[in-house]
């Protein structure tokens, strides 16, 4: 069997805010929360196979500019849906602004950024 992604983990200012509408958005479910080893606190929020760990040190920093300059950083996370419309409207309900939509073989996509500044894809494929 190839290697499969398992999780994700990146620094977020409130994991609750971010597990709140990942679950709203994405339909995903909290499979952890607790002190992480560093310190500081982390949920686990996705499905049984796949997730996110969404972590806060308690004394996070500031922004980066932008990611996409930056060696090390991550550039966007994505996420595949069967319903592209759906996912978006309740994207804009979580008062998200998307943006770059393209529909291209194999499928459609679109872009937000979540109020820490983290890019996502939101592909459906056809």
């Amino acid at each position: 069997m190839p290697a499969q992604l398992e999780h994700a983990n990146f620094t977020v200012s409130d994991p609750a805010a971010t597990a709140d509408w990942m679950r709203e958005v994405f339909g995903w479910h909290l499979r952890w929360e607790g002190d992480a080893m560093a310190g500081g606190h982390t949920k686990h929020v996705g499905t049984e196979a796949h997730y996110v760990a969404l972590y806060n040190p308690g004394n996070a920093g500031t922004l980066m500019n932008t990611s996409y300059e930056t060696i090390g950083a991550l550039n966007h996370i994505a996420v595949v849906v069967d319903d592209l419309d759906a996912t978006e409207k309740a994207v804009l309900a979580q008062g998200f602004t998307t943006g770059n939509h393209a529909d291209y073989e194999p499928g459609r996509r679109f872009y937000f950024h979540d109020a820490d500044g983290i890019e996502y894809e939101v592909v459906q494929y056809d």
